[in-house]
């Protein structure tokens, strides 16, 4: 098998199951590898880091995906991600990603950390009436999706009522975030995002008549004031910022877990000295990242890693294989949460590092030490069920056997103190 094709086995059902050992062949040509006709695929976590952080190397913009699928327009679901800040670039990028900053800045976020801590016991506290037979329940369902959907809903203000509406519609506009879509594929997706679009079309006319304390109110003000926020990007940026908001996290979390109940040993620690979970989260991150990949094109001729890239080069960061990068992480596919040295790229770098990023380590800190107190005889309880995806890497089905429940005595949050062997 040879370079191409190695690449190519990452889009196979095997591959977006368990693409590390795909990783580590591409690994062996390089850190920078061509992988077909104008396309490098990047597994060095330098590497990446650099090309992230790259001015000359921008996300994908129209006229490169005019080359690829002349009629994107027509969709939906692509025009929306393209709209959004999730795929411009400067100066574009940088005032939209502005007028949603201040929602999410370390102060606001500090500030829900009684609001998620107080969700997690909510949940838990269900999880447990529904199993309180011993029925094993999915924790997906019951947790890992409804705890940061509440957060981010609460942070941009849509009802309680209608969260149980965007699971689906969610996970089928995300497809157009994989690197290969089939024509049926991205009609589900299409009809996601017309779903989304059309739920938060009257969601803004609401806020026009009634303005409340919430990101939306804001965004459709800035919108409203001048020419700071059009309206397609009004519209494209709250599909973004709702969807983004709990998939990555969603992920994180059964990820997190999964790998947790596999290392009982390191789960206990994490039971025992709370104020470790920043390290624990890092460490979750970068072992099995939620995020795989993301893509870019080079504005410019590049040298990274030995490797020339010419211009209007495509790359494909794989963001999970430079987070195993043993260059950077010693014995990389072991699961060690006392590492001297963390930063992975789960969330990226450079101008687009997730505007959410903060918000979502502060979920799955509060989260995981939450579970473990509450719930120690916690349990994997079958075969779980992995999403057919790749860029997103998660979990469709989750069972868990709860055991006994302890009650919630105390939210103390994880301190944030630095990693230290307990």
């Amino acid at each position: 098998m040879d370079v191409a094709e190695t690449f190519a086995s990452l889009m196979s059902p095997e591959g977006r199951v368990d693409p590390y050992p795909t990783y580590e062949r591409l690994r062996a040509y390089g850190p920078v590898v061509q992988v077909g006709p104008g396309t490098y695929a990047v597994t060095g976590h330098a590497e990446a880091a650099e090309l992230l952080r790259d001015p000359h190397v921008r996300v994908l913009e129209g006229d490169v995906r005019d080359a690829v699928m002349p009629d994107w327009r027509n969709s939906p679901a692509l025009s929306s991600i393209a709209r959004s800040m999730l795929r411009t670039n400067a100066p574009d990028h940088g005032r939209m990603r502005r007028l949603a900053a201040g929602a999410f800045t370390p102060r606001r976020i500090a500030d829900l950390r009684e609001v998620v801590a107080a969700e997690a016991d909510l949940l838990i506290d269900a999880m447990a009436a529904a199993s309180r037979d011993g029925t094993p329940v999915d924790f997906m369902a019951e947790f890992a999706y409804p705890l940061p959907l509440r957060v981010i809903c609460e942070l941009l203000g849509v009802p309680a009522v209608d969260r149980p509406l965007f699971r689906r519609w969610a996970a089928d506009l995300t497809g157009v975030l994989e690197p290969e879509i089939t024509e049926a594929e991205l009609a589900v997706a299409d009809a996601g995002a017309t779903e989304l679009r059309g739920y938060f079309t009257e969601l803004v006319a609401a806020r026009r008549r009634e303005p409340g304390d919430d990101l939306i109110t804001a965004l459709v003000q800035a919108h409203d004031a001048g020419e700071r926020l059009s309206g397609e990007e009004l519209l494209s940026n709250l599909v973004i910022l709702l969807v983004a908001g709990f998939e990555t996290t969603t992920n994180l979390l059964g990820n997190g877990l999964t790998v947790l109940l596999a290392h009982p040993q390191a789960a206990d620690a994490l039971r025992r000295y709370p104020e470790h979970a920043p390290a624990y989260v890092d460490e979750l991150l970068r072992y099995d990242s939620p995020v795989q990949l993301t893509t870019r094109a080079s504005g410019a001729a590049l040298v990274v890693g030995g490797i020339q890239l010419p211009a209007g080069s495509w790359i494909v960061l794989l963001l999970g294989a430079a987070n195993r990068d043993p260059r950077r992480y010693p014995h990389p596919e072991r699961f060690d949460p006392w590492r001297a040295q963390l930063n992975p790229l789960a969330f990226g770098a450079g101008p687009h590092y997730c505007l959410g990023a903060g918000l979502a380590r502060l979920e799955a800190q509060i989260a995981f030490v939450t579970l473990l107190r509450r719930l120690p005889e916690l349990a994997a309880a079958g075969m779980p069920r992995r999403r057919d995806r790749l860029t997103l890497r998660g979990y469709d089905n989750l069972p868990v056997a709860l055991g006994a429940l302890a009650p919630a005595t105390d939210r103390d949050a994880p301190a944030g103190t630095a990693p230290g062997t307990p």
